[in-house]
């Protein structure tokens, strides 16, 4: 697939990675209705169901049947899409971000975004294409004339040969870094990363450890790690990037006070495909920059520290890591609520792996409950369990009381 990614890139179309392992047929048709996909690249060993008219291609069988490919010089504008990357949405279905040439460019052509990538610089590619990291290592990579890695099914196997890997905290906590003698690099990101994992990988290799939503192109600040640090942080904004703390009324925090965090500069994507109405939520006009420039709401939690780092606090809305990749819970209850007889649904993180959810009333049979799920979402989003209740319970301010639910659901679990 890296093949048919690099095809796009050539004929100056933007790519829409999706893992046809994963992605379920409501959210693919979602998808190509919302991107208005000509072509959809497949590979002969994964089948995928498509709507009926959609016109595929299998990248390997075609390779394999024509001896002469013409080339191709595109010329793209630094605006247009390099990819849309589709994320959660809080309606059940993935909203899809416009990530430009522009802002893809500025991560991995300066330093420490290029993670010091050069020709003979062995990269492995071992997270799904379908999740924004991936593109860091394949276009990472290829840009400055490393050589990309691809993995089979073990992933330490490729991990023992690479000079730079790119990962989740969760799948490099696989990983002994020991048996990584070759690995000089480590970038994490996607979820927050537990400091004695950090510590252990940067004793031996150069650790960066990074945040930033897919909407602020990958990771939009870094920080190299070292052991004796007092803090295990996200570092500062990357080169033409900014990030601003702000309070409730959007004015800047003073050092040490816990605001939530908006990215401007050049990392700011172009906004969500055909979706005005959360464009609108989620960027506004940077009243800093100026000159028409934008910025994005993350909903992140942090704080500067006297020395200029970010120090993080999750999350200000239910929007959650699980395995590494983001899920919206609202979007989990949302489909639950579509299984017959649910009238409400809540769904809640117990940890890094594992959801749970709530439905009324008690008549609600869980199991066809998970079903729903699972066919129109991807895997990480089913919850392990649903349990049905007669009535959710309510705060005092009339919203679910998901502080008691997750109470509720730990006591079920260790009683279990």
């Amino acid at each position: 697939m890296v093949v048919g990614i690099l095809a796009s890139l050539k004929a100056g179309a933007a790519y829409v990675p999706q893992d046809g392992r994963v992605t379920r047929p409501v959210a693919l048709k979602h998808i190509l209705a919302t991107t208005r996909a000509r072509l959809v690249l497949t590979q002969s060993d994964v089948p995928v169901a498509l709507p009926s008219g959609q016109t595929s291609l299998d990248i390997d069988s075609f390779m394999d049947q024509c001896e002469d490919f013409a080339p191709v010089n595109v010329d793209v504008p630094p605006e247009r899409g390099c990819y849309v990357l589709f994320t959660s949405g809080t309606t059940g279905m993935p909203n899809g971000v416009v990530v430009t040439h522009a802002n893809v460019v500025n991560l991995l052509h300066s330093e420490p975004g290029d993670l010091g990538i050069r020709p003979g610089t062995v990269v492995g590619q071992i997270l799904s294409i379908a999740f924004d990291m991936a593109a860091w290592e394949i276009l990472g990579c290829l840009t400055h004339g490393g050589t990309l890695l691809i993995r089979g099914d073990d992933i330490e196997e490729t991990a023992r040969r690479v000079d730079v890997l790119v990962a989740t905290p969760t799948i490099l906590a696989s990983l002994d870094p020991d048996r990584c003698e070759r690995v000089r690099t480590v970038a994490v990101a996607g979820e927050p990363c537990p400091r004695p994992l950090a510590d252990s990988w940067a004793r031996t290799k150069t650790f960066y450890n990074g945040c930033g939503p897919t909407e602020v192109t990958i990771v939009n600040t870094m920080q190299a790690h070292r052991p004796d640090a007092d803090l295990l942080t996200i570092g500062k904004p990357l080169s033409n990037n900014t990030v601003y703390v702000l309070d409730e009324v959007g004015r800047p925090c003073p050092i040490g006070e816990i605001g939530e965090m908006w990215a401007g500069g050049d990392c700011v994507s172009a906004g969500y495909l055909a979706n005005p109405d959360l464009n609108a939520a989620r960027y506004a006009p940077d009243p800093f920059l100026g000159g028409g420039r934008m910025m994005f709401r993350t909903r992140d939690l942090a704080r500067w520290t006297p020395d200029g780092q970010l120090e993080h606090f999750g999350r200000t809305d239910d929007q959650v890591k699980i395995r590494g990749f983001r899920v919206e819970l609202d979007s989990v209850s949302a489909v639950l609520e579509q299984v017959p007889g649910c009238t409400r649904a809540v769904t809640l993180k117990l940890d890094s792996r594992t959801l749970v959810a709530f439905v009324q009333p008690a008549t609600v049979d869980p199991e066809a409950a998970r079903r729903a799920v699972a066919e129109t979402l991807p895997y990480y989003c089913t919850p392990e369990v649903v349990y049905p209740v007669p009535e959710l319970p309510m705060t005092s301010r009339g919203k679910i009381d998901k502080r008691l639910l997750t109470d509720l659901a730990r006591n079920k679990e260790n009683a279990g």
